[in-house]
C-alpha cells in the first residue's frame, strides 16, 4: 500500500545542511494503523509531510498504491494528496463562520461534486462519525472532542486510500482523547489505512505497530500486543 525506501530529507540553514530523514524505509500494507512515534526534533514532522505528499524528499523513493511519488511536480502531488489522502490535524483547522456540515463538504467542492451530492456523502459521513445530529451547528457550538470529529469526517469524505492524523489528541482532555481514539479503532476495523504520529506512547499503543523515530533514523519497529 505504502513502501519508502532510503528517504533523505536535508534542508540548508545558510551554508549549513541540516539531515531531518537519514536514511528511513519501511512499508504499511493496506488496512494497516501504525503509529510514527518520535521526540520532538526526531524528523517526525519532517516524515508526515512527506508521506502527506506536501514535500519533496532530497532522495530515495515513495511509492504509494504502487506509483512512485518521489518526484512528481507541485500540482501532481496536489492531485495525489486531493484523490489519496485524508489529513487530521491536532489544531482541527475547521472554519468557524459555517456549519459543520458545509466544513464537511469543502474537500468536495473543490472535486466539482454538485450541491445535492456532497451534502448526502457529507451527512452520511458525520453520521459515521457520530455527529448526526450537529450538522447545522457551528463549530464554536460543539466541544474539542466534537471538532475532532469533524475533522476526521472532512478528512474521510473524499474516501482516501490512506488516512494521515498528526497528533490528533494533542488539544484534547483524556477522556475525549479516548474517544476519538476508540473512533480511529472503529474506522480501522472497517478497513481504513491510519497512520498517527505522536509523541506519546499511549497513544501510539493503539496502533498495530509502533515506528520509533530519533535523530532522523528508525530505531525500532515494534508489534504491538
Amino acid at each position: 500500500m505504502l513502501k519508502i525506501e532510503e528517504i533523505r530529507k536535508a534542508y540548508k540553514n545558510g551554508e549549513i545542511e541540516v539531515e531531518a530523514l537519514k536514511g528511513v524505509s519501511f512499508e504499511v500494507k493496506t488496512g494497516e494503523m501504525v503509529a510514527i512515534m518520535g521526540p520532538s526534533g526526531s524528523g517526525k514532522s519532517t516524515l508526515m509531510h512527506l508521506l502527506g505528499c506536501l514535500d519533496h524528499p532530497t532522495s530515495g523513493k515513495y511509492y504509494l498504491d504502487g506509483n512512485d511519488v518521489s518526484d512528481l511536480k507541485d500540482d501532481q502531488l496536489a492531485e495525489i494528496r486531493n484523490d489519496y489522502i485524508g489529513f487530521v490535524f491536532q489544531q482541527f483547522n475547521l472554519l468557524g463562520r459555517t456549519s459543520i456540515l458545509h466544513n464537511v463538504e469543502v474537500p468536495l467542492i473543490y472535486k466539482g461534486i454538485k450541491k445535492k451530492k456532497r451534502q448526502e456523502i457529507a451527512r452520511d459521513v458525520l453520521e459515521k462519525v457520530g455527529l448526526g445530529d450537529r450538522m447545522r451547528h457551528f463549530p464554536n457550538e460543539i466541544s474539542g472532542g466534537q471538532k475532532q470529529r469533524v475533522a476526521i469526517a472532512r478528512a474521510l469524505v473524499n474516501q482516501p486510500f490512506l488516512l494521515l492524523a498528526d497528533e490528533p489528541t494533542g488539544n484534547l482532555d483524556t477522556k475525549t482523547e479516548e474517544e476519538i481514539m476508540e473512533l480511529f479503532h472503529q474506522l480501522h476495523d472497517q478497513g481504513h489505512s491510519i497512520i498517527i504520529v505522536t509523541h506519546e506512547r499511549s497513544i501510539a499503543e493503539h496502533a498495530q505497530r509502533i515506528i520509533n523515530l530519533v535523530d532522523g533514523k528508525i530505531t525500532r519497529d515494534e508489534v504491538v500486543g
